[in-house]
């Protein structure tokens, strides 16, 4: 399990291409607030090299599953399933207290 992301199309910016995928994959539509991190490391997914650029948003809607994934559901800090995909629970370890952290507002 993972948290929703993709890639960013020819011609999109990230922060387009965040909000996109949250729709494809989630049925939510959102609003982005903060940006959280960028993640770099060479070793974070075994298929290739890849860079997520983690936002904090707003979301509106009921999550439902689409594109490439079978489920959306929410998730307390405290309800997080095990595993999850890639590096993503060092993500969310992130995101827990992330008002506080957020380095840059959108």
């Amino acid at each position: 399990m993972g948290d929703p992301g993709g890639f960013v199309e020819v011609g999109e910016t990230v922060e387009t291409a965040a909000v996109r995928e949250a729709l494809e994959e989630t049925g939510l539509r959102v609003t982005l607030t903060t940006l959280l991190g960028v993640y770099s490391d060479r070793a974070r997914d075994p298929r290739h090299h890849t860079i997520s650029t983690v936002y904090v948003g707003r979301a509106e809607g009921a999550p439902a599953g689409g594109d490439d994934a079978a489920e959306a559901r929410l998730f307390g800090e405290a309800d997080l399933p095990s595993p999850l995909a890639f590096d993503h629970a060092k993500i969310l370890g992130t995101t827990s207290g992330s008002r506080k952290r957020a380095k840059t507002p959108l």
